[in-house]
């Protein structure tokens, strides 16, 4: 017993050893050079290959499919009754907005991190550590497998409407009713949307190819129900419904309840970067098809929300079926029937669009060995991580059968909303750390096949500078150096000033390659980002006044080790003071009471994110320029932090609970995996 409490001795334990340890293991990243010289050599990173089949327009089609569905045909009618009337075209504006934010952080790590799988498990691992991607795959795994059964069970709804609820009355006389999870009102079991569940998965794990071209199929039939829907609906207008203060009948408070209800409807784009082992060209594919798919979506989504409003008054618009609906309050059942197709083809969209990412996620955790490495297992004859397409079809399928819709819902989003502040998060910290820091994010496969044929040209120049006709035959040194190269004559300091360069000597191998002119050593315009160009034009000669005092670094200023770890730790602050600051606006009743100490803590809040957020910008930026970039940076990643860490604080109380259990459950698991592997 005495020589226990002695190994317990704090005096003797050995805190800095078991620190590293501790931090080795958490903060332990994937370097992108191997996965990147895996995808040279055809395979994945795990050693399996997929299929590399996916063009642009199959990732918009997939983008468009997974959030058009449910909010088109759902989520329209639900605000614009309930939250904001007419101001529901308002609510989506501001909530694209919203998700644009996110959207171009995803889009930049597209191209950071190209032909991966995993999506922001992936971008997560390779810039935070292991543990945090456990923690962001494991969520989004949730969010994918409650996005499928929810979607197996809204069809299964559908289908009990269109056909007077006999389904429903057929299972509940024969089979009987069960509590669901939550709130514990009866249902039944849903033995439809088992079925519909587990069909789906099959197509899934027959192959992208397919999948893909049952997915652009749907997505026909819903682009021709939409048209027809803004073509009839003409005929049905009624001005009137906007008149007379009907347009924001719910005020303004009103419309920022129903963005933060629509925001949800735009939800399904990061599906797109779990593609990028299928992508054909991910690194220019993938950030123009998350843009194109937002904007497909907010114009599908305000043309139907202009027809609708216009057509019924807000206060008699059907909350369960209201593009349906809206053309049976004319009188015009046909339409009604053709919408009914269209809901159909759209949530069954929605629900391949949220089969379609699970398994890519589990397949690129269990490459990396936190699942049961089984999981990874890809078939030779479609090319699809099957095992993990039958494990988690037959999970949804299973939970849309015990589970009711209502509390599937409730849980949704947490996991993609924490998803999107991480990769914001990561977007912030790696647009200003040094090069060696990044792990050679930039090197992308398409400059590797590029630099080797720069490879032979660089090779002769460097055969004609070393021939015996050359400047190392006139100068009198040692005629060799200690690793046996032919030793050239030195112009010192003057040799950028006065000397003649040699461009093919610098190469990209130079610290300034693609950002600063060679020949005069002043910086490229091209590297200026766009809003510093916009500045320059508005304010004129004080702009760089303006820079000076705000003490913003200069155009040759690069990020060292020193400015990378100032960058990290106003993050971190940033993000916990959005966190508190969040917290306070939404729990804190006495700033609604006018109490003067609570309006100080929330100047003091704002006050210390705008210094946090200025101390970033006086740091120097990598100076690399890459394909994509998200603009505004730090303005736009903090921006998405704030949106997104305020919608999850938004959430019920009982959505944090199931999750805190989901992530619980999540590390048992990987610590069973640890034992197992």
């Amino acid at each position: 017993m005495s020589s226990l409490v002695g190994k317990l001795d704090p005096r003797r334990i050995q805190w800095g050893s078991t620190w590293n340890t501790f931090a080795s293991r958490v903060l332990r990243t994937k370097p992108v050079e191997s996965m990147l010289d895996s995808a040279m050599s055809g395979t994945s990173s795990h050693g399996t290959r997929l299929a590399r089949v996916l063009s642009t327009v199959d990732l918009v089609s997939l983008g468009v499919g997974s959030c058009v569905g449910t909010g088109m045909y759902v989520v329209s009618g639900l605000v614009a009754k309930e939250m904001a009337g007419p101001g529901v075209i308002v609510s989506f504006i501001i909530a694209a907005v919203a998700s644009i934010l996110s959207g171009v952080c995803y889009a930049e790590f597209g191209v950071r991190v190209p032909k991966t799988t995993g999506s922001a498990y992936t971008y997560s691992y390779v810039t935070v550590g292991e543990c945090v991607a456990f923690f962001i795959g494991w969520n989004l795994i949730l969010e994918y497998l409650i996005g499928t059964a929810a979607g197996a069970s809204a069809l299964s709804s559908m289908a009990d409407s269109l056909a007077n609820h006999s389904i429903s009355n057929f299972m509940i006389s024969h089979i009987g009713t069960l509590n669901g999870l939550g709130k514990g009102e009866q249902s039944y079991p849903d033995l439809l949307a088992l079925l519909i569940a587990l069909l789906v998965t099959v197509i899934v794990a027959l192959g992208v190819k397919n999948s893909v071209g049952f997915n652009n199929v749907l997505n026909v039939i819903n682009l021709v129900v939409w048209v027809f829907m803004m073509i009839a609906g003409l005929f049905f207008v009624n001005g009137e419904n906007w008149d007379e203060g009907r347009f924001l009948p719910f005020g303004w408070s009103g419309v920022m309840q129903g963005a933060a209800t629509c925001f949800y409807a735009f939800i399904g784009f990061d599906i797109i970067a779990t593609t990028g082992e299928e992508a054909k060209s991910p690194n220019t594919s993938i950030p123009y098809a998350i843009t194109a798919s937002l904007i497909t979506c907010l114009t599908a989504y305000v043309s139907v929300s202009v027809i609708l409003t216009l057509m019924v008054p807000y206060n008699e618009i059907d909350a369960d079926a209201p593009l349906m609906e809206m053309f049976a309050m004319h009188g015009c059942m046909f339409a009604k029937y053709i919408v009914a197709v269209g809901s159909i083809a759209g949530l069954t969209v929605s629900l391949l669009g949220s089969l379609f990412p699970m398994p890519r996620v589990i397949y690129a955790m269990a490459g990396d060995g936190l699942l049961f490495k089984f999981l990874a297992n890809v078939s030779s004859y479609t090319e699809t991580p099957v095992v993990a397409c039958v494990v988690s079809g037959f999970l949804a399928a299973l939970l849309s059968l015990l589970v009711s819709l209502r509390d599937l819902i409730e849980m949704m989003s947490i996991g993609t909303l924490l998803a999107y502040t991480l990769v914001s998060l990561c977007v912030l910290l790696l647009r200003y750390q040094p090069e060696g820091d990044i792990h050679g994010f930039v090197n992308f496969l398409s400059e590797e096949q590029n630099n080797k044929r720069k490879e032979g040209v660089l090779a002769e120049c460097e055969k004609d500078a070393c021939s015996p006709t050359s400047e190392a035959d006139e100068y009198g040194g040692p005629p060799t150096n200690t690793c046996g190269a032919k030793n050239l004559p030195s112009l010192g300091d003057n040799e950028m000033l006065i000397g003649k360069p040699d461009k093919n000597a610098y190469a990209a191998s130079h610290p300034n390659y693609g950002t600063v002119d060679m020949t005069t050593g002043i910086e490229a315009e091209e590297s200026e980002g766009g809003m510093s160009r916009r500045l320059k034009k508005l304010i004129g000669p004080r702009y760089y006044t303006l820079r000076i005092r705000l003490g913003l670094p200069g155009k040759m200023d690069r990020p060292t080790v020193a400015t990378g770890k100032t960058v990290t730790v106003c993050v971190l602050l940033l993000f916990i003071f959005i966190f508190a600051f969040c917290s306070f606006i939404i729990f804190g009743e006495n700033i609604g009471e006018g109490r003067w100490w609570a309006l100080l803590l929330l100047v003091f809040f704002i006050l210390f994110i705008a210094l946090l957020i200025i101390i970033i910008l006086q740091q120097p930026e990598n100076p690399k320029r890459l394909p994509y970039m998200a603009p505004c940076v730090p303005f736009v990643p903090a921006s998405a932090m704030l949106v997104n860490i305020y919608l999850m604080l938004k959430l019920s109380a009982i959505t944090w609970i199931r999750f805190s259990i989901w992530c619980l459950v999540g590390k048992r698991s990987n610590s069973s995996m640890t034992v197992y592997i």
